[in-house]
């Protein structure tokens, strides 16, 4: 952001701290209020520093004017930030040359000088500020002799620490308030920037679930369908047995849909059944089975518990590779390898072929979504044609949770 940009935070709307949320509100209307609270009390303390300070030039109907000018300029801070610091100090450096009483004439410089540096105008803050300081020497300590109140003599050198060092302040206090607002701006954005990732990487997890669940369970209803459709007029029973299989796999897969669409309930609310993992491939092999798919599963090694991660990924890497099978393989005989090392899980799906008509669509979204449910994993997939026929996807997912994971 540029020096004279707007701020950042000027277009932000709603939410954050209340003093962000006024303001915001009161970037939108003229701030009389707080303006008439402070012309009068540039006025009355004008009449007491009068009284204070005789040896000044007394106050008349032009330091009232220059009194109740430099509010006015307040009127503008928020949609003119530059116009009213410079202005405020125009006025309080007229006010200085008349020889007046020091009063409270540059309260309005600190709101206007506060304002512009917040708003993001920093050097038109600096700048007005600067010049006002640099007057205020020239006045006291060279055009003394020429302006008002007579036979006054030049400032001395060592009172000058009091007003350098309050500028200063004004100046510092103001920049740590506007880092303050830039750090929380950026920490929104980042905040808002965390909140759709997590909305997208829920989204894409949601529509793997429902294309691992639909995909499977419609392959086997399609297979059975045009079984029953087949065998109805001539073997009407073994028709019954594709109808029970087709019932079975709808039911299953209403159910497992149901159970994804729990998590878009209201946040915090647990879901009503557990995730599947390896412990159902038995069910998934006797799915397949209805579906004319025999399915060997052969088991290496001692088995251990999986994080629910790499045990939901892998059920759902199997069931794809299944289902993929049964409608892209004319092979009736599928083999998956579980092999558990200390490390890793290893899988492996195989099937001999060969490819039926249906063969796979180049960027089909069950290997695209087998590939992006082990990469969440830091694991890896490998999927293609034998070197002596067939088909195997070989899948490797770590046991140890990556830095990378995402849930």
């Amino acid at each position: 952001m540029g020096s004279e940009g707007r701020a950042p935070w000027a277009r932000e709307r709603g939410g954050g701290p209340p003093w962000e949320r006024w303001f915001a509100r009161s970037t939108r209307r003229p701030p009389w209020p707080s303006t008439l609270a402070v012309a009068v009390f540039q006025q009355i303390g004008g009449d007491y520093a009068a009284l204070d300070q005789p040896d000044r030039a007394p106050l008349d109907s032009f330091a009232r004017v220059l009194l109740a000018a430099g509010p006015a300029f307040l009127l503008i801070r928020h949609r003119h930030p530059r116009a009213a610091v410079f202005g405020t100090c125009a006025v309080t450096l007229l006010y200085l040359g008349g020889g007046y009483p020091y009063s409270p004439v540059f309260l309005s410089v600190v709101i206007a000088c506060f304002t512009a540096i917040v708003a993001g105008h920093r050097r038109a803050a600096w700048s007005a500020v600067g010049l006002l300081w640099a007057g205020h020497l020239l006045i006291a300590h060279w055009l003394y002799r020429w302006l008002p109140p007579g036979g006054d003599g030049p400032a001395a050198w060592n009172e000058e620490w009091a007003p350098t060092a309050w500028a200063v302040a004004v100046l510092v206090g103001s920049e740590l308030v506007r880092l303050r607002r830039e750090q929380w701006v950026r920490d929104r954005v980042e905040r808002a920037a965390a909140e759709r990732r997590r909305a997208d990487e829920e989204r894409l997890r949601i529509a793997r679930e429902l294309h691992d669940v639909l995909a499977h369970s419609i392959s086997v209803i399609n297979v059975q369908a045009g079984v029953g459709l087949a065998l109805l007029d001539e073997h009407p029973e073994q028709a019954r047995t594709a109808l029970t299989t087709i019932k079975a796999a709808s039911k299953e897969a209403l159910g497992e849909v149901r159970q994804v669409l729990d998590t878009l309930r209201t946040p915090g609310d647990a879901p009503r059944s557990p995730a599947p993992g390896l412990d159902r491939l038995p069910e998934l092999a006797e799915q397949a089975a209805g579906a004319g798919l025999a399915v060997d599963i052969t088991t290496e090694g001692p088995r251990i518990a999986l994080p629910p991660g790499a045990d939901l990924a892998a059920f759902r890497i199997v069931q794809e590779a299944l289902t993929n099978i049964v409608r892209h393989s004319g092979s009736r005989t599928a083999r998956v390898l579980l092999a558990y090392r200390p490390d890793a899980l290893l899988l492996r799906v195989d099937d001999d072929g060969p490819a039926t008509g249906a063969a796979l669509p180049s960027g089909g979204k069950g290997l695209v979504g087998m590939r992006e449910r082990a990469a969440a994993l830091g694991g890896t997939v490998e999927a293609g044609p034998r070197p002596d026929g067939g088909f195997r996807v070989s899948v490797r997912l770590p046991l140890t949770t990556p830095p990378q994971e995402k849930p």
